[in-house]
C-alpha cells in the first residue's frame, strides 16, 4: 500500500491539477470531471487507508 506521504502528496498534487482544469475548463469539461474522479479515488483510498489504521483491534 502506499505510504502516508506518499498518498498526501498525490491527493495535493491532485486537488492543484482538479484546480487548474477547472479555472482553465470551467466545472462541466471532460478533463475537469476525470480529474475529479481521480481525486475522488484518491479520497477514497487515503480514507480507507487511515480508517484501517484506527480500526486494527487491541486484544
Amino acid at each position: 500500500m502506499i505510504g502516508d506521504d506518499i498518498l498526501r502528496q498525490k491527493l495535493e498534487k491532485a486537488r492543484q491539477k482538479l484546480y487548474v482544469l477547472q479555472a482553465k475548463h470551467g466545472f462541466g469539461h471532460a478533463s475537469v470531471l476525470r480529474q475529479s474522479a481521480i481525486l475522488d479515488n484518491l479520497i477514497n483510498q487515503y480514507n480507507r487507508h487511515f480508517y484501517i489504521k484506527e480500526k486494527k483491534p487491541t486484544a
